[in-house]
C-alpha cells in the first residue's frame, strides 16, 4: 500500500513539474505585402518612436495592431525583392545568392533572362534538400501548408510542398499567383477570347470542394488551416503550420466584404481592390489567432507574420516614391521599397509563466530597428524547439533571440546582400548590399535611367532613408569599401552572374 501511495505521489509530481509541450509555431507569410500596406507604423522618428504616414490611415489591418501590441516588430527587416527566392530562403535558412534561386520561378519555362546565369537555380527545391519543415517533421512536428508555394516549376516534384517535408498540403502548386480569388470562378482564371494563358495553368489546386460558392480564397484557405491546426491538436502534435496568403498579389479582385470601407478614398478602382485583399488577409489573421485561443494552445504557439517582398500596391512606378511613400521603390526594386518588408514576431498569448516564453521572452508593443532578414527564421526557429541543424546544411541565418526582446545584438553584422542577376523585370541584373547606415547597388549593365547610366548607386540610410541622393560619386572611399563587401559576400555564397552576350561567360561585378 505504502509503495502505490508513494508511486501517485511520484506520477503526480512529474505530470505537476513536466515540461509543457513543444512550442507550436506559425508562420504567415503575404504575397506583395510591403512595410506600408498596414495600418501599423512601421517607420520611426528621429526618437525611434513609431511614425504614422498617410498610407498607414488607408489601410485596415486591425489584427496585425493586436499582433504588434503582442509582441516586437521590425522596421529593418529585409527580404528579396522577388517571391521565389524569399519563400526558399525561409525554407533553407540561406541567402538566394547561396541556394541560387535568384529569381522568381516560372511555373513552365526557364526565365534567366537573356544574359541570365546559365546555372542559376530555376528548378527550386527538390526532395531531399534540408528545409525547415522536414526537419521538424524528422522530429516529430505534423508540418502544414496552406496556401501559395511557388517552391519550384510545374514539372517537378517540389512544385508540391508535401516532396519537401510538409506532412500536409492545401492549396500549394507551382504558380505565382491565382487566377481568381472567387470560388463562384473555381479560383481560375475565366476564359477570354484568344486568351494565351489556358484556363487552369493558374487555377488555385486542392480547394474543388469550394468551387462555385460565394466565398473569397483568403477565406477559405483561413477555413482549411483552422481544420488542420485543430486536427494537429487532437492527435497531440506540436505543428508547424506555414500560412502562405495568396494575397495581396495580382490579379487585384476585390474582396467585397470590404469594398465599402475604400469606396470614398479617392485611390483608384484597383488600389481599392489590392486595399480589400489587405483587410481580407487581416481578417484572416485575426480569425487565426481567435481560433488558437478558442483551442487553448495560444500560450505555446509562436506566430511569425511577414511579407515576401516590397509591395506591389498599384499607386505609382515601381522606383518612385508612391505605393510605400515613404520609402523609395516597390516589388522588383533595387530600392528599399522593393526588399523591406513587415515583420510581426509574437507568441499568441503572452504568458510570463510559460516555459518557452522564458526561454525565448518576446518584448510586447515594441520596435526592433536593428536589421535582419527572412532567412534568421530558420535558426531561430529550429533554436527554440531545440532542434539541431543537419551539419551538412550551410545556414546564413543567425538567431533573433535577442532582437525579439527589442534590444539590440552587438554580436550581429548588420548586412544584407540582395542578388538579382536577371531580366526582363523592373529593375533588370543588380545587386546591391547593406552594410550599417550604407547601401550600394551595382547594375551589371548601367544603360537606362534607372541606373543614371552609372554601375553604381550609393546611399547613406541614415542620413537619406528614402534614397534621393546618389553619394557614389562624392564619397569614392566609401564606394569602394562597400563594392568589397559586395563582391566579397557574393565569393562566399558561390553566387552566379549574368553573362556575356552570346556566351556563358559569368560578368562578375567590377571595382569603381
Amino acid at each position: 500500500m505504502l509503495s502505490r501511495l508513494l508511486l501517485c505521489l511520484f506520477a503526480l509530481g512529474s505530470s505537476l513539474f513536466a515540461a509543457p509541450p513543444r512550442p507550436n509555431i506559425v508562420i504567415m507569410l503575404v504575397d506583395d505585402m510591403g512595410v506600408m500596406d498596414t495600418s501599423v507604423p512601421f517607420l520611426t522618428d528621429a526618437e525611434g518612436k513609431p511614425k504614422r504616414y498617410p498610407l498607414n490611415d488607408f489601410y485596415r489591418t486591425p489584427n496585425m495592431e493586436r499582433l504588434a501590441a503582442r509582441g516586437v516588430r521590425f522596421n529593418n527587416f529585409c527580404a528579396m525583392s522577388v517571391c521565389s527566392p524569399t519563400r526558399i530562403s525561409i525554407m533553407t535558412g540561406q541567402n538566394a545568392a547561396r541556394h541560387r534561386t535568384t529569381n522568381w520561378i516560372n511555373p513552365d519555362n526557364d526565365n534567366a533572362g537573356p544574359q541570365g546565369p546559365h546555372e542559376w537555380n530555376w528548378k527550386g527545391l527538390k526532395p531531399g534538400d534540408v528545409t525547415l519543415p522536414g526537419v521538424l517533421r524528422d522530429a516529430g512536428y505534423r508540418t502544414i501548408h496552406v496556401g501559395k508555394g511557388h517552391f519550384a516549376p510545374r514539372a517537378f516534384d517540389a512544385a508540391d510542398p508535401s516532396k519537401i517535408g510538409f506532412d500536409i498540403n492545401v492549396a500549394g502548386g507551382s504558380i505565382g499567383a491565382p487566377g481568381s480569388y472567387y470560388g463562384k470562378q473555381n479560383f481560375d482564371r475565366p476564359v477570354k477570347a484568344n486568351a494565351k494563358v489556358k484556363r487552369g495553368s493558374h487555377a488555385v489546386l486542392g480547394l474543388e470542394k469550394y468551387h462555385g460558392q460565394d466565398i473569397f480564397l483568403t477565406e477559405a484557405l483561413t477555413l482549411e488551416a483552422k481544420a488542420h491546426v485543430s486536427d494537429a491538436v487532437k492527435a497531440e502534435k506540436p505543428f508547424f503550420l506555414y500560412f502562405a496568403q495568396y494575397a495581396v498579389h495580382a490579379p487585384f479582385d476585390s474582396d467585397p466584404r470590404f469594398a465599402a470601407n475604400y469606396a470614398n478614398s479617392g485611390k483608384p478602382a484597383n488600389a481599392q481592390a489590392f486595399a480589400t485583399l489587405v483587410e481580407g488577409m487581416d481578417k484572416s489573421l485575426g480569425d487565426m489567432l481567435d481560433h488558437l485561443d478558442a483551442l487553448g494552445i495560444a500560450e505555446n504557439t509562436l506566430v511569425l507574420f511577414l511579407g515576401d517582398n516590397g509591395s506591389d500596391a498599384p499607386l505609382g512606378h515601381e522606383h518612385a516614391v508612391a505605393c510605400a511613400e515613404p520609402l523609395r521603390g516597390k516589388k522588383g526594386s533595387h530600392y528599399e521599397g522593393g526588399m523591406r518588408v513587415p515583420f510581426i514576431a509574437a507568441w499568441a498569448k503572452p504568458s510570463e509563466n510559460n516555459e518557452h516564453q522564458k526561454r525565448l521572452p518576446i518584448a510586447a508593443n515594441a520596435v526592433q530597428s536593428q536589421q535582419a532578414a527572412v532567412y534568421d527564421m530558420f535558426p531561430t526557429i529550429l533554436n527554440l524547439t531545440g532542434i539541431a541543424t543537419p551539419s551538412q546544411h550551410a545556414v546564413d541565418g543567425k538567431k533573433l533571440d535577442t532582437l525579439l526582446t527589442a534590444k539590440p545584438d552587438s554580436s550581429r553584422e548588420e548586412k544584407f546582400l540582395m542578388h538579382y542577376p536577371h531580366a526582363p523585370h523592373r529593375t533588370n541584373y543588380f545587386t546591391t548590399f547593406r552594410d550599417g547606415v550604407w547601401k550600394v547597388i551595382y547594375h551589371y549593365f548601367p544603360t537606362d535611367a534607372v541606373s543614371g547610366g552609372s554601375h553604381y548607386q550609393l546611399f547613406n540610410l541614415q542620413n537619406d532613408p528614402f534614397e534621393q541622393n546618389d553619394l557614389s560619386k562624392s564619397h569614392p572611399a566609401e564606394l569602394k569599401k562597400m563594392m568589397q563587401g559586395l563582391i566579397a559576400g557574393l565569393e562566399a555564397q558561390k553566387a552566379v552572374y549574368p553573362v556575356e552576350q552570346g556566351t556563358q561567360t559569368p560578368l562578375k561585378p567590377k571595382m569603381p
